[in-house]
């Protein structure tokens, strides 16, 4: 007995959806694609952030275990899998001050800084291949109720203007278009509620690893001058150089 009722109830909004005006085809079909690829995006992008936090836990606990930076960073390089995340930006700043510290007349700032520079944009870098698509998310999720109330105000214009052609008013003259009117707000309703819900989800798991990525980079920086203080300090006992015009 359930069944049937179901049976019947999706048969009817079917045919209310066969029978609707052009125009109001139209905005179901525009609702139901841009609902399809905002689920697309929202199954694609959990599980790319899935594996974002996961690589970060998995990189936090090798980097600070103890292991010796040089060794590490050539495990990376040596991968066969693209380095992202924490791992790139290691990867990009470890390299650019390896580089540069085997040229003469740099300075230990000149390393650090140009060391920094390079994971600066190695994290813009991820930070954008993150967000990428969120923008469509947040554009469905805002526009859908406006496309839906368009459905809206085409079958309530349509109800009107098939009330005027009648002598006697009865429901089941504007009952078919003030259904296609529900039908077009409901459905810009469900492409809209998922498509905001996972934007402002995935908004704040990408702050929270930007957050994450600029302490990493501030403490490779710091690690990377102490290094280079250890380098430049003079021999115990010895007198530190006096730079030309510093005295006054």
């Amino acid at each position: 007995m359930n069944s049937d009722i179901a049976v019947e109830s999706n048969m009817t909004v079917i045919t209310l959806v066969l029978e609707a005006s052009l125009a109001v085809q139209i905005v179901l079909a525009i609702l139901v694609l841009a609902s399809i690829a905002s689920w697309w995006v929202i199954i694609d992008k959990r599980w790319m952030l899935k594996q974002a936090v996961g690589d970060a836990d998995d990189f936090e606990a090798t980097f600070w275990s103890g292991i010796d930076l040089a060794s590490f960073f050539r495990q990376i390089s040596e991968s066969r899998r693209t380095a992202f995340g924490m791992a790139g930006i290691f990867q990009a700043g470890y390299r650019e001050f390896g580089r540069l510290r085997q040229e003469t007349g740099l300075t230990g700032s000149a390393l650090v800084q140009s060391a920094q520079r390079a994971m600066n944009v190695s994290q813009a870098r991820e930070i954008d291949r993150l967000e990428q698509n969120l923008a469509f998310l947040a554009t469905v999720a805002s526009t859908s109720p406006y496309v839906g109330l368009f459905g809206t105000v085409w079958g309530i214009m349509t109800a009107f203007y098939d009330l005027a052609g009648v002598k006697s008013a009865t429901i089941d003259v504007v009952a078919q278009p003030i259904s296609e009117a529900l039908i077009a707000t409901a459905l810009g309703l469900f492409a809209a509620i998922p498509a905001q819900i996972a934007y402002n989800r995935y908004a704040d798991k990408v702050d929270r690893l930007e957050v994450r990525y600029n302490t990493f980079t501030e403490e490779l920086t710091s690690i990377l001058e102490r290094s280079t203080g250890r380098r430049a300090a003079p021999p115990p006992g010895a007198a530190a150089a006096v730079p030309a015009g510093a005295a006054t």
